[in-house]
């Protein structure tokens, strides 16, 4: 597969950006901010998100429906995400549209009002945001997790909690959103355009503003829990174990790790657990790796009776691949570079994976990927087989 035609370019201003060429005529394009929910302090947990969330609520430049419309009524699409480093705004249109497109995004972080009343409107919605992944038992399960596996107030569910978003002023908004600096912003475009039309865009459009932005690392901790909940017949666990950091070399050999164990109908978790024993309808592993942290999740639903055996089930898998065959590592390996190729038609997908790679260190590793996944060797993987500690949670019928 020849290697996709890639720019990168630090401007002035302190802006990045990352341009990946395509030739059909549509562009994915996004702004995202070196800022996310690791970077909230316990009190003020779920800033990040509630800033992704007001800031589509008017600007100096648009109200609520002309941001929207100005991309939709092109036949575009309009989004954000806050993960636990960055919060990314991002849209996708005809290639034609691009500088539209890239003009809404930097108007979203550039030009918010937060005004008070649309403010008090939205903290409603994340507080019923809150209380749906709390109902809701394998949301609340592939959250908890993460708080059994780190301290406070990483291990916090990014959108906070009741208590946070309940006394959370507009000042902390505002506060927070003082680190929506040029220095700490990417601009990624993946698809039809041109680059140095790009960069003078992105001269243009965003004026220069400097903040240092510090954080600790989080501290991990094994810890697990089984909780009782009436009016729910299924139970609901979650293995979690701390993996490789984006920056850790050992970080491929923990998704060849989670591939042979939870990816896809043919893995070795989904057919010990459902197809050998019909123990449970859903099976799925998420790899967490980001700049500063990394776990895996493994998570089923079951019956009460059998959370025991499922568990003992997930430990004896992950301790059998201490005596992993060549044979299943190279179809590994070979699973996950096709997995890569196949994705890497979704722009928006290459777009979110090119501002990962930045923010841990440097966007060009995306492009490595085959060259890292076949350099991993067979003891790699059995090495981090080896867990020193898991975490783990139940939530069950009562």
């Amino acid at each position: 597969m020849a290697k996709p035609e890639f720019h990168k370019k630090k401007l002035s201003n302190g802006l990045t950006v990352l341009f990946e060429k395509r030739r059909l005529p549509v562009v994915a394009s996004s702004v995202s901010v070196k800022w996310g929910s690791e970077y909230e302090d316990m009190q003020f947990k779920g800033v990040s998100h509630f800033i992704e969330h007001l800031v589509f609520k008017g600007t100096k430049k648009r109200n609520t429906k002309q941001i929207s419309e100005e991309v939709e009524k092109r036949g575009g699409i309009l989004n954000a995400f806050t993960s636990e480093e960055t919060t990314s705004f991002w849209n996708k249109l005809p290639s034609k549209y691009l500088g539209i497109g890239i003009d809404i995004a930097s108007d979203l972080v550039s030009n918010p009002l937060f005004e008070e009343e649309a403010l008090e409107r939205e903290r409603s919605v994340i507080l019923e945001e809150i209380k749906m992944y709390n109902d809701n038992p394998r949301l609340y399960v592939l959250n908890k997790i993460k708080e059994l596996l780190y301290e406070k107030p990483f291990g916090m569910f990014g959108a906070g909690t009741i208590d946070t978003m309940s006394k959370m002023s507009r000042q902390d908004v505002l506060q927070a959103y003082s680190n929506y600096s040029t220095n700490n912003m990417i601009l990624t475009v993946v698809g039809k355009g041109n680059f140095e039309e790009i960069c003078e865009l992105g001269m243009k459009i965003f004026p220069k503003t400097e903040k240092d932005i510090k954080v600790e690392s989080p501290v991990m901790r094994n810890f697990e829990l089984i909780e009782k909940r009436k009016g729910i017949e299924q139970a609901n666990l979650v293995f979690g174990y701390h993996a490789p950091t984006l920056q850790d070399k050992s970080r491929y050999a923990a998704e060849i790790l989670d591939a042979i164990l939870t990816e896809g109908m043919s893995s070795r978790l989904f057919q010990e657990i459902r197809e050998k024993r019909g123990l449970a309808y859903a099976i799925k592993g998420v790899l967490e790796q980001d700049k500063n942290y990394g776990y895996e999740m493994i998570y089923v639903g079951t019956v009460k009776e059998k959370v025991k055996e499922i568990r003992e089930l997930i430990s004896k898998e992950i301790k059998k691949m201490q005596k992993l065959e060549r044979k299943d590592f190279q179809e590994a390996k070979e699973q996950l570079i096709g997995l890569k190729d196949v994705g890497s038609e979704n722009s928006e997908e290459v777009m979110m994976n090119l501002v990962a790679e930045e923010n841990a260190g440097n966007a060009e590793e995306y492009y490595k990927y085959e060259d890292r996944i076949n350099s991993v060797k067979l003891v790699d993987v059995k090495e981090l087989s080896k867990l020193k500690g898991h975490s783990f949670i139940a939530l069950v019928p009562e």
